[in-house]
């Protein structure tokens, strides 16, 4: 499911408007997205957690070149699944 068909079955299930559920899916990860760039969690009890990872500085080798290079430390997004989540996948 992509962005859209999101959309599509967040109008359809609510009995809202394409454009107000439009505005409810990108409010939502606008949220989402602004809360990790503050280095905050988001937790969505029964679904998970939406969180930010610092990644040291380290050196790597290009596979095509064989060239060694130096990746500078990194903020990388995680999510990790609830269990209810979990139990619903398996």
């Amino acid at each position: 499911m992509n962005k859209s068909e999101l959309i599509d079955k967040v109008s359809c299930d609510r009995g809202v408007t394409k454009a107000h559920a439009k505005a409810a899916v990108e409010c939502i990860f606008d949220s989402i997205a602004e809360a990790l760039a503050k280095k905050e969690s988001v937790r969505l009890v029964g679904f998970g957690t939406f969180g930010v990872r610092e990644r040291s500085a380290r050196t790597a080798r290009n596979p095509r070149t064989g060239k060694t290079i130096s990746l500078p430390k990194a903020s990388v997004p995680f999510f990790k699944p609830g269990k209810e989540l979990k139990e619903k996948v398996n």
